[in-house]
């Protein structure tokens, strides 16, 4: 998917979407996209059943940091949304939700340990919680960038979960298999704690699912 038309209508069917399941509330969550040298980003407290192609906003990958072009001011966290652009080539899109469970893992500030063979699709044995900084801050992208490295998805202290594929898709499959993981989690939890896999049994996952860069920020 290269056109931008196509990239605007994706976003708002995912961000539809994700509310739909149960993935996200409101207009809490937020979701961007790269196209070319430019982020393509959900606006800042839009109704996502009121949002047309465009209000998403635009802003320059490698330009001027913060500039945006749009009806609509971008999403108060564009900054973890760009800043993990700019540092992973890689990344093509980010899905950013306050997920029920993600976010009570993160409330009680806990990252998720190799409970399931799922995780590999994630990079590495664990999922990490990012330290606590105010919503939109550049503290909390910095705090992003070190949880999310090696990873294709984090937790935000008191807050929610971010999770980083090649495309939409990608993306928005992977929150999907985040806020899985942290119920099952939660739910082990309740009941004695679970059995974590070792490092290789993560790793002899990854290189069957065909993870690429498994491990390399381990």
């Amino acid at each position: 998917m290269h056109d931008e038309s196509d990239i605007r209508a994706a976003i708002i069917a995912q961000c539809r979407a994700m509310n739909a399941s149960g993935l996200n509330q409101g207009t809490s969550g937020n979701i961007s996209a790269r196209h070319g040298e430019t982020m393509l980003i959900t606006p800042s407290a839009i109704p996502y059943d009121a949002m047309t192609p465009d209000m998403i906003a635009s802003m320059p990958i490698a330009g001027e940091y913060g500039a945006w072009e749009g009806p609509k001011k971008p999403s108060s966290e564009w900054r973890f949304h760009l800043d993990i652009l700019r540092a992973r080539p890689e990344v093509s899109a980010i899905v950013h939700t306050h997920s029920t469970y993600c976010t009570s893992l993160s409330i009680a500030r806990m990252g998720i340990p190799a409970i399931h063979y799922m995780i590999a699709h994630f990079g590495g044995p664990d999922i990490r919680c990012a330290g606590y900084a105010l919503y939109g801050s550049a503290e909390l992208s910095a705090q992003v960038l070190t949880a999310i490295e090696g990873r294709n998805g984090c937790l935000l202290a008191n807050h929610g979960m971010i999770a980083a594929g090649k495309n939409l898709a990608q993306a928005m499959w992977l929150a999907v298999e985040l806020e899985t993981l942290a119920r099952q989690y939660w739910h082990a939890l309740q009941i004695g704690g679970p059995v974590l896999l070792s490092d290789e049994e993560v790793r002899e996952a990854a290189e069957k699912f065909g993870v690429t860069g498994y491990g390399l920020a381990g």
